[in-house]
């Protein structure tokens, strides 16, 4: 990513492609919560990590930094309402959250850093 002309659509975006495998296990292991979680958390989470993903697709076609970043901060915003979900599932034992977290924190890194790069950047105005 650090040559960011070569990035032609948001699917090139690693950052990306990162947010949508952990929508993808999400929704794999939200498989595993007890069915009275339907409505509950399975949906919250799942609403909230698609919108990391989501949000770093609609900020890709944005022309200026600022709109740039406020969909990215969307985000980061999403990101720890997820980070809390699985705070909350791991401690009402539904589930093994380390493999998640791991992912979440690879997610939150590379989204920092898009962030701090398009602030530095010359190229948005």
């Amino acid at each position: 990513m650090s040559d960011i002309s070569r990035v032609k659509i948001f699917k090139d975006l690693v950052v990306w492609q990162k947010a949508h495998a952990f929508v993808l296990a999400i929704y794999h292991e939200s498989l595993k919560f007890p069915s009275d979680e339907r409505y509950g958390l399975t949906s919250q989470i799942r609403r909230a990590s698609v919108s990391i993903a989501a949000n770093i697709a609609e900020g890709f076609r944005k022309r200026h930094r600022n709109d740039k970043i406020k969909f990215y901060s969307i985000s980061q915003t999403s990101l720890e309402e997820v980070r809390y979900y699985l705070i909350l599932l791991h401690d009402l034992g539904y589930l093994d959250t380390t493999n998640l977290n791991e992912n979440l924190e690879d997610v939150s890194r590379l989204l920092e850093g898009l962030i701090q790069s398009i602030e530095k950047s010359t190229k948005y105005g």
